[in-house]
């Protein structure tokens, strides 16, 4: 696949807004509109853009709790690992789920209201029959960053 500047130019725009009209996409990345239009369902064929969200306040809307958990599996079997992952990422409070190496299986990142959402979700996790062996939970005492947008090359 190749992206030249246009595409970054275009991507970076989006990065920053993606409610943007075509119209004012397009001059804030210095192309045409017909351009920028033909250039972005492109990036969408292609799945360069996989989707257009809203990021949201967790604090205020109640989710202030961030874990982020080490998780390994007694057994490591494809099925054992497909099992957990599928567990993982059907819960709407598992906001990230990696398969990881080396160390443990997996990391997770849940948003969750408070300490006692936290601890009813991990009972779905390490139930007897989860397959879990260890867990290493860490919660975030203050979000220095968080962005969801990639470095591009420079134009």
């Amino acid at each position: 696949m190749q992206l030249d500047a246009t595409d970054h130019r275009i991507l970076g725009v989006l990065q920053d807004d993606a409610s943007l009209s075509n119209l004012d996409l397009a001059r804030r990345a210095a192309v045409s509109a017909a351009t920028c239009l033909r250039r972005v369902k492109r990036l969408r064929e292609l799945g360069v853009i996989e989707q257009q969200v809203a990021i949201l306040n967790p604090t205020l809307l109640g989710a202030g709790l961030i874990a982020i958990v080490e998780i390994t599996l007694e057994r490591q079997a494809a099925e054992a690992l497909a099992a957990f992952q599928a567990l993982a990422v059907a819960r709407p409070e598992v906001q990230q789920c990696y398969q990881v190496s080396p160390g443990p299986d997996f990391v997770l990142v849940i948003q969750v209201p408070d300490m006692a959402a936290y601890h009813q979700l991990v009972q779905t996790f390490y139930g007897a029959d989860s397959n879990v062996r260890n867990v290493k939970a860490f919660f975030s005492v203050h979000r220095a960053k968080f962005s969801p947008r990639l470095h591009l090359p420079a134009s």
